[in-house]
C-alpha cells in the first residue's frame, strides 16, 4: 500500500486522460479499459412540512434521524474514505467523490449544507478538482429535483423538476450540469424531449430499458434487437428524439452494467477492493479494438450504509487496484468528451430500472416491491387522489396567481432560487422579476403561499411513497403530509382548504391499507398526518411553555418561525410558575405574520395550562394580564386556571402540545430533582460500604447487585459533575483547551482507575462527545501553523505539553471505556501532515500510520 499523491492538472479533451497515481506524457489514451463508478446519493425528504425540519426518528437510534445516521455511515465516510494498513491504521484519506461519477438529490444537498458543512464543502471541492483535472468535465451530475417519476408527471411538472434540478446544481457547483439522473431511471420520449430542450447532454439507464441499437453511419445500418438486456454497456449511445430541430434532436445515453451493478447492491463483491476489481474484470471484452467503458451504478448509500466499510474498498480500488490492472478511472462526462458515440439506440416506450412493468410500480398493483402477503391495491387510488388534488391546486394557483405574477408558471420555475436561498435580498429580486405589480406585504404573503402550495404539490409525488409494499410506511405517510400542507396553504389563500381536504380524504378511502387499524388511506391520513400539522398558535404555545425553563432572547428562532416578544413577565409562587406575554410570529417561508397573547401556568410536574389568544390591542392585553396576575397573587390554583381560561382561553394547550423533542427535554428537566435525590442516596450507600465492596472484589466473590449498582451510579455521577464543570470552564473557546482540561484530567483519571478496580460499567453519555470535541479542538489549536511555513518550521512551533495533553485525553477515553470516534481528529492531523512533518507518537495515538 503506497501513499501516492494525486494529479489535478488540467488537460484538454484531445490529450491523454491522466491516471490518478501518476502523470504520463503520451498524447493518446494509454489504456483501452476505463472504469466509471456512479453513485446515486439520495434520501427521501423527511422534514415536517410545518416546521421545515426533520424530527427525531426512533428507528434511526442512536442517531437523531435517518438522514443523520446515513450521513455518519455513508456521506461523510465517502468524503473522508480511509485506506488502512494491516494493523488498521490510516495510511491515506481519500475523497471518493473526486474519483467517481455521482449525483446527490437536491433536497439531500440542502440538508447536508445545514447539518455538516465540512462534508458538503468536501463534495463541492471534489467536483471542482475533477473539473480542473478533466478540462471542465466534472464528476457531479444533476438530478430531477425531488425524485418524481417523470413519465407519470404532467408536462409542467416535468419541466419544473428538470429546471429546478439544473438551477440547484448550478447554484451549488457553479457550473451547468452535463448529465442528469432520472428518478428510478424512469424515462419516456416526453422526458427525453424536456432533457434535450433544457440543455442536458446525457443520462443513464439500465440495460433492460433499451429496445434496439445500431451503428451510426451515413449508410444504412441494421438494427440489433437487445430488448432482453443484451445491450453492450461498454460504449455510449446516441438517442434521437423526433419532433426536434436537427442538431438539437438527440441526447447521449450510458447504459450501466446490470449484472455488476446488481452484485454491488445485493452480493458481497464490495467486501474488498480485490473482489470488486475481480468482478469488474469479468466484464472486460478481449475482442474490442476501441476503448471500452465498464460502467457500474448503484445507490451511493451502498458504500458504507448498506455495506459497512465499502467506502474503504471503493477508495483503495479507485486509487490502486484499478490502476495496478492498467485501467483508468473516469467519469461519464469525461469519457463522452474523449469518445463520442458511434452507435445509436432506441429505448422501450416507458421504463424504469426497478419495475419490470414500465412504471406501473408507481401507479398500480404490479407486484414489484411486494413479494410477501401484502397487496399494493392502494397504489392506483393514491395516485388518482393526488392527481385530483394537483389539478384542483393548479386551478387555485392559476386563478389567484394571475393577479400577482406576470407569468404564473415562469414564476414557479424561478422560485427555486428562493427555495435555495430564503434571504430578503433573494426574495426581493424574485418579486422584482415576477410580480404583476408592486405587491403589498399581504399580497407577497399570498404569492409565497401559492408558490409553497405548488412546491408541496410536487413533493407529494416523491417516488418513495409508492416504492414499498404498504401505504402507511413512513414514505407513504410523508407524501400525504406534503399533500396536507398544500391543502393547508390553499386554505390560507382562498379559504377552500376545508372542502378540499374532505374530498381528498374521501378519495383516499379507496386506497386499502394492509394494516387493519388504519383500514385505508383515509384512516392513515387522520391518524398519522393530521396530528402532525402545526399551527402558528401551537408554535406560540411551545414558546410560552418552554419559556418557563428557558430564557429566550427578545427575538427567537423556532424552526422556520421567528418570534419576538413585545412583553414578557414570569412569576413564581411556591410550586406554581406563571408566565404571560405578547409575541409576534413571522413565518420565514411565507412571511405570514401574526400577534398573540399568552398565559401559561406550570402547576408542577408535567401539569401545564397554556392559554393563547390573538392580540387585539394593548388595552385588552393589559387588562387580561392584570386580571390573571391579581388572581395568581392570591395563591389559588383553581382560580388561576379559571382566570387564564377566561382571559386567554380561546385556545388552550398542555405539555402534550409541545413539539416532541422539546417535550422530552422538559420531562428530563422535571425529573432532575428526583434523580438528584437518588444520586445522593446511592453516594451515601457507596461511601458507607466502600470497604465491603473492595473486600468482595479482592476475594473474587460475587458482589451484591445493589452495592455494585450503587458504585456504578456514584462514579458515573461524579464523572458527569466533573465534565459539566469542564464544559462551563471551556465556554470561552479562545482559551487554551489543553491547559484548562489538565486541571480536570487528574480527577477523571482517578475516577477511571477507581471504576476499573471495582469492575464498574460507567454510564456517562455526555463524556464521549465532549472528549471527542476536546481532542478535536485541542488538535486544531496545537497544529496551527503559518501558511508559508516550512515542514521543519511547522513541527518546531508545536507545543510538546499540548501534545501530551491530547494524548492524555485520548487515553482517558480508553480508560473510561468510551470507544472514542477519532475520525475528525484523524482528518485534521492527516491534513497537517500533507504540508508538515509528522509528530512522533501523536499520529499513532490517533490511529494514523507513520
Amino acid at each position: 500500500m503506497v501513499n501516492s499523491h494525486f494529479v489535478t492538472a488540467s488537460v484538454s479533451d484531445s490529450q491523454e486522460l491522466k491516471p490518478l497515481a501518476e502523470v504520463q506524457s503520451s498524447n493518446v489514451p494509454s489504456s483501452e479499459v476505463y472504469v466509471c463508478v456512479h453513485g446515486h446519493f439520495y434520501q427521501p425528504p423527511r422534514e415536517n412540512p410545518s416546521l421545515e425540519a426533520v424530527e427525531r426518528q426512533p428507528g434511526a437510534a442512536p442517531f437523531h434521524d435517518w438522514n443523520e445516521r446515513i450521513l455518519q455511515e455513508s456521506y461523510r465516510p465517502n468524503a473522508f474514505a480511509r485506506i488502512l494498513d494491516h494493523q488498521g491504521q490510516v495510511l491515506k484519506i481519500v475523497n471518493n467523490y473526486e474519483f467517481i461519477s455521482f449525483n446527490i438529490g437536491p433536497t439531500l444537498m440542502s440538508w447536508l449544507a445545514r447539518h455538516d458543512i465540512e462534508t458538503y464543502r468536501r463534495i463541492l471541492d471534489a467536483d471542482k478538482r475533477s473539473c480542473d483535472r478533466n478540462n471542465g468535465h466534472g464528476n457531479a451530475i444533476a438530478q430531477v429535483y425531488n425524485h418524481i417519476i417523470l413519465p407519470l408527471a404532467n408536462e409542467r411538472d416535468k419541466r419544473t423538476q428538470v429546471r429546478w434540478g439544473i438551477a440547484d446544481f448550478r447554484k451549488r457547483f457553479h457550473r451547468d450540469p452535463e448529465g442528469m439522473w432520472l428518478a428510478e431511471t424512469a424515462i419516456d420520449q416526453d422526458t427525453l424531449r424536456v432533457l434535450i430542450q433544457e440543455g442536458i447532454k446525457f443520462t443513464i439507464v439500465a440495460p433492460s430499458q433499451v429496445q434496439r441499437c445500431r451503428q451510426i453511419s451515413p449508410e444504412y445500418s441494421d438494427w440489433h434487437e437487445v430488448g432482453g438486456g443484451q445491450i453492450d454497456p461498454t460504449r455510449p449511445y446516441r438517442c434521437y428524439v423526433p419532433g426536434l430541430p436537427t442538431g438539437q434532436n438527440y441526447i447521449d445515453i450510458f447504459v450501466y452494467d446490470g449484472p455488476i451493478s446488481g452484485d454491488m447492491g445485493f452480493s458481497d463483491i464490495l467486501q474488498s477492493s480485490q473482489s470488486f476489481a475481480d468482478r469488474i474484470g469479468l466484464a472486460i471484452r478481449g475482442d474490442h479494438n476501441e476503448a471500452q467503458l465498464i460502467s457500474v451504478a448503484t445507490d451511493g448509500e451502498t458504500f458504507g450504509h448498506h455495506r459497512g466499510g465499502a467506502e474503504k474498498a471503493l477508495a483503495y480500488a479507485l486509487q490502486h487496484e484499478f490502476i495496478d490492472r492498467g485501467w483508468q478511472v473516469i467519469s461519464y462526462a469525461r469519457y463522452l468528451s474523449l469518445f463520442p458515440p458511434t452507435w445509436e439506440l432506441e429505448l422501450k416506450p416507458v421504463t424504469a430500472w426497478s419495475c419490470s412493468h414500465g412504471v406501473e410500480r408507481w401507479k398500480n398493483d404490479c407486484g414489484c416491491g411486494g413479494g410477501g402477503e401484502w397487496h399494493q391495491q392502494w397504489r392506483a387510488p393514491l395516485r388518482q387522489a393526488l392527481d385530483w388534488l394537483r389539478d384542483e391546486l393548479i386551478e387555485i394557483y392559476e386563478i389567484t396567481g394571475e393577479e400577482l405574477f406576470k407569468d404564473v408558471w415562469a414564476a414557479r420555475d424561478s422560485y427555486i432560487n428562493v427555495v435555495c436561498d430564503r434571504t430578503p435580498l433573494t426574495i426581493e429580486q424574485f418579486f422584482n422579476q415576477h410580480q404583476h405589480h408592486e405587491l403589498t406585504q399581504i399580497e407577497r404573503t399570498d404569492a409565497l403561499c401559492l408558490l409553497e402550495m405548488q412546491r408541496h404539490a410536487m413533493l407529494m409525488y416523491t417516488s418513495c411513497g409508492w416504492f414499498f409494499e404498504e401505504i402507511s410506511r413512513p414514505e407513504g405517510t410523508q407524501i400525504l403530509r406534503y399533500a396536507a400542507r398544500a391543502i393547508e396553504l390553499a386554505e390560507q389563500i382562498c379559504g377552500e382548504g376545508e372542502s378540499l381536504e374532505a374530498d381528498f380524504i374521501e378519495k383516499l378511502a379507496l386506497a386499502p391499507s394492509n394494516v387493519p387499524q388504519f383500514k385505508d388511506g383515509a384512516g392513515i391520513y387522520r391518524a398519522q398526518v393530521q396530528p402532525t400539522r402545526i399551527s402558528a398558535e401551537q408554535v406560540v404555545a411551545h414558546y410560552a411553555m418552554s419559556s418557563v425553563f428557558h430564557t429566550y432572547h427578545r427575538e427567537q428562532r423556532l424552526y422556520c418561525h421567528t418570534l419576538t416578544h413585545q412583553d414578557y413577565q414570569k412569576q413564581t409562587m411556591g410550586a406554581l410558575t406563571l408566565a404571560l406575554g405578547q409575541v409576534s410570529i413571522v413565518s420565514e417561508i411565507t412571511q405570514a405574520k401574526a400577534s398573540y397573547t399568552f398565559a401559561v401556568c406550570h402547576l408542577g410536574g408535567q401539569e401545564f395550562l397554556c392559554g393563547i389568544r390573538p392580540f387585539k390591542n394593548r388595552l385588552a392585553y393589559a387588562r387580561a394580564k392584570d386580571a390573571v396576575l391579581k388572581i395568581f397573587a392570591q395563591g389559588s390554583v383553581v382560580q388561576t386556571i379559571a382566570a387564564i381560561q377566561t382571559q386567554f382561553g380561546e385556545h388552550t394547550f398542555n405539555l402534550q402540545q409541545l413539539f416532541s423533542e422539546e417535550r422530552q427535554h422538559i420531562m428530563q428537566l422535571l425529573s432532575q430533582n428526583t434523580l438528584h435525590q437518588l444520586n445522593q442516596l446511592y453516594t451515601q450507600i457507596y461511601r458507607e460500604n466502600y470497604g465491603v465492596l473492595m473486600a468482595f472484589h479482592r476475594d473474587r466473590m460475587d458482589v451484591p447487585r445493589e452495592l455494585q449498582v450503587a458504585a456504578e451510579i456514584t462514579l458515573s455521577h461524579r464523572a458527569i459533575d466533573v465534565l459539566r464543570q469542564l464544559e462551563q470552564d471551556l465556554s470561552d473557546i479562545d482559551e487554551n483547551i489543553v491547559a484548562i482540561s489538565t486541571g480536570y484530567l487528574g480527577e477523571l483519571e482517578g475516577i477511571a482507575i477507581e471504576a476499573n478496580h471495582l469492575h464498574c460499567h460507567l454510564t456517562i453519555p455526555t463524556a464521549k462527545p465532549l472528549l471527542e470535541g476536546l481532542i478535536l479542538q485541542a488538535l486544531r489549536q496545537t497544529l496551527q501553523s503559518e501558511p508559508n511555513a516550512t515542514r521543519l518550521d511547522c513541527i518546531m512551533h508545536v507545543n510538546p505539553v499540548a501534545i501530551q495533553g491530547i494524548k492524555r485525553l485520548i487515553n482517558l477515553g480508553i480508560n473510561l471505556g468510551l470507544n472514542l470516534n477519532l475520525e475528525r481528529a484523524q482528518e485534521v492531523y492527516y491534513h497537517y501532515t500533507q504540508h508538515c512533518e509528522a509528530i512522533p507518537n501523536l499520529g499513532q495515538a490517533l490511529g494514523i500510520a507513520s
